[in-house]
């Protein structure tokens, strides 16, 4: 069993997201236990208590790290300078190689975001990654480079396209490497279609 050790304000809850984060990888949201992560991290068994009032609470928490961190990603890839198409890839690379190493993750942001309780912080977590996509597209549609229509719906075509591409990876019918090298083409594909030109 891991050493006891005092905890500094904040360093308990992170090291508890850290431990459910990788038992979600490994075994699932099943295998989350809020005395199991205790164990884990090496405190009592009321510890977590503090942070996370039960279960939900800790998937929420997660949920939320995870969509912090797809901003981040979504953010460092963004630059409005670019064309549509290379912009649009970037970002679409970021968002599968996200979903690649977050597999198990990305399924978790995505349920929770649906849950009854969800909270208006998830709200605008979502906002933040996926409505950035809704931005550059309503951007696109300014500069001309794409139709007019409302930048929602548009966003439905190029979400469920990325989507998609990230439940194949994770289900094996895809891999990683291939879903990222087909970036361009699925990118050149949503923003010219399929007829002949």
């Amino acid at each position: 069993m891991p050493e006891t050790r005092p905890y500094h304000h904040g360093d308990l809850r992170a090291a508890l997201l850290a431990a459910a984060e990788r038992t979600l990888r490994d075994k699932g949201a099943a295998a989350l236990s809020l005395r199991e992560l205790a164990r884990e991290v090496g405190v009592s068994h009321a510890a977590p208590g503090r942070h996370f009032k039960d279960k939900q609470a800790l998937l929420n928490a997660l949920a939320m790290a995870g969509y912090e961190r797809l901003a981040q990603t979504l953010g460092a890839a963004e630059d409005p300078a670019l064309p549509l198409e290379p912009r649009l890839a970037a970002l679409s690379r970021a968002y599968l190689g996200f979903a690649i190493d977050n597999a198990a993750l990305l399924e978790l942001m995505y349920a929770r975001k649906h849950e009854p309780d969800a909270s208006e912080q998830m709200a605008a977590a979502v906002e933040a990654t996926v409505g950035s996509l809704v931005r550059v597209l309503a951007d696109a549609q300014q500069r001309g480079e794409i139709i007019d229509g409302d930048p929602e719906e548009l966003n439905l075509v190029t979400g469920a396209a990325l989507h998609g591409v990230a439940t194949f990876i994770s289900a094996g019918w895809l891999t990683p490497e291939a879903a990222l090298a087909g970036v361009e083409d699925l990118v050149h594909h949503l923003l010219h279609g399929l007829k002949p030109r």
